[in-house]
């Protein structure tokens, strides 16, 4: 049996892909903190791993305040 649901570091990466326009548009230094963000939020993949009930992208969401306090 192979594995059903992606892991929360391809979601993570699925994520990365999905605002690569939006990080386009930014300034550089933007595009910079936008990657910090996204940085933060593997830091935080195996409690990403766990937040079952949250979205994907809310748990990130959440790793990346829990990085800017």
């Amino acid at each position: 049996m192979g594995r059903t649901l992606a892991t929360f570091t391809q979601l993570i990466a699925q994520e990365v892909t999905s605002w690569r326009a939006f990080r386009r548009a930014l300034r550089r230094e933007d595009q910079e903190y936008l990657d910090g963000l996204f940085r933060a939020a593997k830091y935080h993949v195996a409690a990403g791993s766990y937040a079952s009930k949250a979205s994907p992208f809310e748990a990130m969401v959440v790793a990346m305040l829990i990085e800017e306090l």
